[in-house]
């Protein structure tokens, strides 16, 4: 819940500065069921504990999905960024049999009990590239107390710069590069 509650910052950074996210809310994204299929069933296989024997390897095709459709995107600022951080966590799950490595002061920093049941980052023995894994936290008694990794830094920061690039000042409507490509118009110019 933590990097989805920080995902939902990034996207509405902007209006701080009294910008809207337009470019990333507006944008015809190619594929959408891929990145929204993929979410659907990390909840489900995380936050439900569904599917448990089957946990391990939908969660890595989870992965395969968003990066699908994160290739499919890659033209929007900030996308390849979000891919990064995406393959990052993905090929480390997919090293470690389906589970992301998690620092174990992490974890306790954080409060996780570790159970019985599917986690998605755990402490694993001789993980591979343990790095890239949970390996920091963000402690208890803040709110979301959770552990997270290098690639959601990137997944995050990836976010953000989508949000801002095409971001526009309130009141204005969003820049659309078809308003130029007619009748051999120059682009409206937008105010930064």
């Amino acid at each position: 819940m933590l990097i989805l509650a920080l995902g939902v910052l990034a996207v509405a950074s902007p209006l701080l500065a009294g910008r809207w996210p337009a470019g990333l809310l507006l944008h015809r994204w190619r594929w959408p069921a891929l990145i929204w299929g993929a979410l659907a069933a990390q909840i489900v296989i995380i936050e439900f504990d569904a599917l448990h024997g089957a946990a391990p390897v939908l969660h890595i095709l989870t992965y395969v999905a968003a990066l699908a459709f994160l290739w499919l995107n890659r033209a929007v600022a900030g996308a390849l960024v979000v891919g990064a951080g995406a393959l990052s966590n993905g090929l480390t799950i997919a090293l470690n049999g389906g589970v992301l490595p998690a620092r174990a002061a992490a974890v306790e920093a954080a409060g996780i009990d570790p159970g019985s049941d599917f986690a998605n980052s755990a402490v694993v023995d001789d993980a591979v590239l343990p790095w890239l894994g949970d390996v920091f936290a963000w402690p208890e008694p803040l709110p979301l107390a959770n552990t997270f990794s290098v690639g959601d830094v990137l997944i995050i920061v990836g976010v953000a710069i989508a949000a801002w690039s095409g971001s526009a000042r309130l009141g204005r409507s969003a820049p659309n590069a078809t308003q130029g490509a007619r009748r051999g118009a120059e682009p409206p110019e937008t105010e930064s």
